[in-house]
């Protein structure tokens, strides 16, 4: 009678060693598609930034010029009265106008939340809503505007000032976000993440105007008395812009744009 044994069992299989091997092929396989998939966004994020920066230079520059060309005046301040004043001349009580300014080259950096920091002040003549110069006599009334960098949003801002005094004037008064209304809307744009500007002024000939340049001597304290805002015929613009990335370990987006606008009153 024949007797008949079970065959072996077959105990083959991964090895403690070859576990390990595959786990730690598949780990780093892994970390390196990870890596490059992060890479890939942080490289997408920058491309995004500096996209968005630069079209925002380009449009900077349009709106500069298409609002400054037709200026007739720069002044040291606004004498149209503004009732949302974000910088006020502590000389009023009223705040309907704002600080003082005068033609002095240099950078002004944004400043902190909260804050307004005017950077130059013009007229420009009133029109109709056909395009035609509304006259007072001999002379067309002038509208004002106020050009700002707003602390909170990191943006150039464009304050409209319409002259009341205008029949039929084409512009309206416009106010800081927290006033807007249907009568009052919003201050233009002009410029996003913006970290500071560099200004400079001449003539048309190409000489540099600087308030500070000349001093009287003969008064104490000391005054500036140099050419301001009305021998100036042509304004430079270095606006620095900063964008930081969106993707943490993303490069931040810095850049400048010089833009120079000749005015009308040249």
């Amino acid at each position: 009678m024949s007797r008949h044994f079970p065959r072996p069992v077959n105990d083959a299989g991964f090895t403690i060693p070859e576990l390990l091997s595959v786990m730690i092929v598949s780990l780093l396989f892994s970390g390196l598609i990870i890596y490059f998939a992060f890479d890939y966004w942080r490289a997408t994020a920058t491309l995004d930034n500096d996209s968005q920066t630069f079209v925002g230079r380009l449009t900077a520059g349009d709106k500069l010029r298409d609002s400054l060309n037709s200026a007739s005046n720069l002044l040291t301040q606004n004498s149209i009265q503004d009732s949302h004043t974000n910088n006020p001349d502590p000389a009023y009580a009223s705040n309907y106008y704002w600080l003082p300014i005068h033609a002095v080259p240099g950078n002004t950096p944004v400043g902190a939340a909260g804050t307004a920091t005017p950077l130059i002040y013009f007229q420009q003549p009133a029109v109709d809503a056909a395009k035609n110069f509304i006259m007072n006599g001999t002379q067309p009334y002038q509208n004002e505007f106020v050009l700002y960098l707003d602390g909170t949003s990191k943006q150039l801002m464009l304050r409209t000032l319409a002259n009341a005094s205008a029949p039929s004037n084409a512009a309206i008064t416009s106010c800081p976000a927290a006033a807007v209304t249907s009568l009052c809307p919003a201050d233009r744009i002009i410029a996003e993440d913006v970290a500071s500007v560099d200004m400079r002024y001449f003539s048309r000939a190409g000489n540099t105007i600087n308030h500070n340049s000349i001093i009287d001597t003969s008064v104490v304290p000391n005054a500036y008395i140099g050419p301001d805002f009305p021998s100036v015929e042509v304004v430079e613009f270095n606006l620095h812009n900063f964008r930081k990335s969106r993707l943490g370990g993303g490069a931040d987006t810095t850049n400048q744009t010089v833009i120079r606008v000749a005015l009308r009153n040249g």
